[in-house]
């Protein structure tokens, strides 16, 4: 999903700028070891081979860095009953999420586990804290054999982004544990869209073969070609997105020329499926009919020679068949996000022609339940390891809370959590030393989780620790206030459902005092009534300056919204995740919590 990149975490040190773009190079240097054959080495015995031979892919996408089950809403899985009512089941977590993996191999000799991007960025602390080494290390454990890039993967910048691949410490926060050296990811990152600018090269390997008994699977990895759109200049700097489908059909091509016939694409974007319970049939009524967004015509401009489609981005659950340019049938998955879904397909491979039966394909998802017998003891190690290095900073109570408040897991335009988030901005900001703030907006995207009332530990019900407030915020992005004019903040406001935004719109959250009308049945801009537009109580002039502030994200433009980048008089301030804790302490005591604030400033006509 669109969030503000992590710049750095609790320690607040900025990673030093030297660091650059200096080890990108090593990205496609080194790679680990054994990438292109992960067979198991389980055989059939030496008698007569058939002719085909399924082959089982697991896939997931959207972990993004939650080792520990999501909390709250954000960690459930909808699912419809048999009497059509919708179940909330929670789901997650990777202790749960390798048993469900490890379960699902049994049986099958062979198989293969792919990712769809996005495994780490925007992550909760017991991850983020660490620069996401705690996430890569469960993953190699997980048996994870090929992922490919999302946008977050780039929060950070190729050089970070170098090092999860290729292993050694942080370089600016060194090694974490004592005697031990981070190894990097033992599965291959895939970014063939993505290359230097300087050289043109690919900055990462563009696909890798799997291997087994003389079955051979190519996997072609791309991120989304709007990557730059949605994470800070700093992480995409020096490097170029290509458009998906040419990228995926070159590439196919290569592999076919070696004599790799049968191909998986695995893709970071998505679709929206016409329901969000996970077992939705979206073939219905018929192929592909259920879902909408990019990956629909990303789907039918992709070669036929490509045979299912891997996907994420959109945290949605959906396994549906969108014809290819031949019209032929093809399978496309995605399951959820935060690992609360894995998805199980069957290519059955023929040997004689090495391609995939395209008719024989089946696939379906699956919930990661979290029942206790279910937690295998390495990721339960691996978690208590990190979560003990954490606590000193992680348990620190915040403030106090009467209720849930939901960001994440609300579906509303206006969301409890982005008022909050959007009024400690404003109040940080206002003071004329501070930038003299008169509105804040808040990115959709970049409220990562919900205030949940229940306690997470130790703390007791109610208490929002720093861990539980980074995960809400974890990018730790400067706050920025600008002038901007009353005709460049309408445009902002059109342009959350226009342009870019028009076909899966993007409702920033603002600060009390601003409100005004969003009128879904119309088209575009016009779903903003501009004549309804207040900053307390006066209409918006447009030829009037105004002081708005905003992560540096939306200040540089992110997320389609081209006005907010036309700031002047630009003032830096303190990060979103110091102005939340402080509105936290400020505004909520143990007798009297904070909470959870009215929806009333977007009135929504739908």
């Amino acid at each position: 999903m669109s969030a503000t990149p992590q710049k750095n975490r609790a320690t607040r040190r900025v990673l030093a700028a030297a660091a650059g773009l200096a080890t990108m190079g090593a990205l496609v240097a080194a790679m680990p070891a054994g990438a292109q054959d992960r067979g198991d080495g389980h055989g059939h015995g030496h008698g007569h081979k058939p002719r085909t031979v399924d082959v089982q892919l697991l896939s997931f996408n959207d972990l993004h860095g939650n080792l520990e089950p999501p909390a709250g809403s954000a960690g459930n899985v909808s699912e419809t009953q048999p009497d059509g009512t919708v179940k909330a089941i929670p789901a997650g977590g990777v202790e749960y999420l390798a048993t469900s993996l490890r379960t699902a191999r049994k049986g099958n000799p062979y198989s293969v586990t792919a990712a769809g991007g996005d495994m780490v960025g925007a992550s909760p602390l017991l991850s983020g804290l660490f620069h996401d080494e705690p996430t890569i290390e469960a993953l190699n454990g997980l048996g994870l054999d090929v992922s490919a890039v999302g946008n977050h993967e780039f929060d950070e910048g190729a050089a970070e982004l170098a090092r999860l691949q290729n292993g050694g410490c942080h370089p600016v926060e060194g090694c974490y544990e004592k005697g031990k050296k981070f190894k990097g990811a033992d599965f291959p990152y895939l970014a063939a869209n993505v290359t230097k600018e300087k050289t043109g090269r690919p900055l990462l390997k563009p696909y890798t073969v799997w291997k087994k008994n003389g079955v051979k699977i190519g996997f072609i990895g791309v991120t989304l070609e709007g990557t730059p759109d949605i994470v800070t200049a700093n992480g995409v700097k020096g490097l170029k997105f290509h458009d998906e489908v040419e990228t995926i059909n070159k590439y196919a091509r290569e592999l076919d020329r070696k004599g790799v016939k049968s191909i998986v694409a695995l893709i970071h974007e998505g679709g929206a499926p016409a329901s969000t319970s996970y077992n939705y049939d979206c073939d219905s009524p018929g192929a592909g009919d259920g879902i909408s967004g990019p990956i629909v015509d990303i789907a039918k401009g992709i070669t036929p020679k490509v045979d299912a489609l891997v996907t994420g981005h959109t945290h949605q659950a959906y396994v549906c068949t969108v014809p290819d340019p031949a019209g032929k049938p093809r399978m496309v998955t995605s399951a959820s996000s935060f690992g609360k879904l894995y998805t199980d397909t069957t290519l059955t491979y023929d040997r004689r022609t090495k391609d995939i039966v395209r008719t024989s394909v089946k696939s379906a998802n699956h919930i990661v339940t979290r029942h206790p017998d279910r937690s295998a003891k390495d990721m339960t190690d691996l978690i208590t390891r990190w979560n003990t290095l954490a606590a000193p900073i992680a348990g620190k109570p915040q403030g106090w809370i009467s209720a849930d408040i939901n960001g994440r897991g609300s579906t509303a335009p206006e969301k409890p959590l982005g008022n909050v988030i959007a009024d400690a901005q404003l109040e940080g900001l206002a003071p004329a030393d501070k930038g003299g703030a008169e509105v804040a907006f808040m990115n959709p995207g970049g409220i990562r989780a919900d205030l949940v009332h229940k306690a997470s530990g130790g703390e007791g019900d109610g208490v929002v620790t720093y861990g539980e407030a980074f995960t809400v915020q974890p990018f730790t992005n400067m706050m920025n206030v600008v002038d901007l004019t009353g005709a460049q903040l309408v445009t902002a406001l059109q342009q959350q459902v226009s342009g870019a935004n028009e076909a899966s719109p993007k409702i920033l959250q603002v600060s009390r005092g601003l409100t005004y009308t969003l009128d879904l049945t119309k088209t575009g801009a016009a779903r903003v009534v501009t004549d309804t537009i207040k900053l307390n109580g006066a209409a918006i002039d447009p030829a009037k300056s105004y002081r708005v502030a905003m992560n540096e994200f939306l200040a540089g433009g992110g997320d389609g919204f081209a006005a907010l980048g036309q700031g002047t008089n630009k003032l830096v301030g303190a990060s979103d995740l110091d102005l939340f804790n402080a509105y936290l302490a400020a505004h909520s005591t143990a007798t009297a919590p904070l909470a959870p604030p009215a929806t009333d400033r977007i009135t929504v006509i739908q």
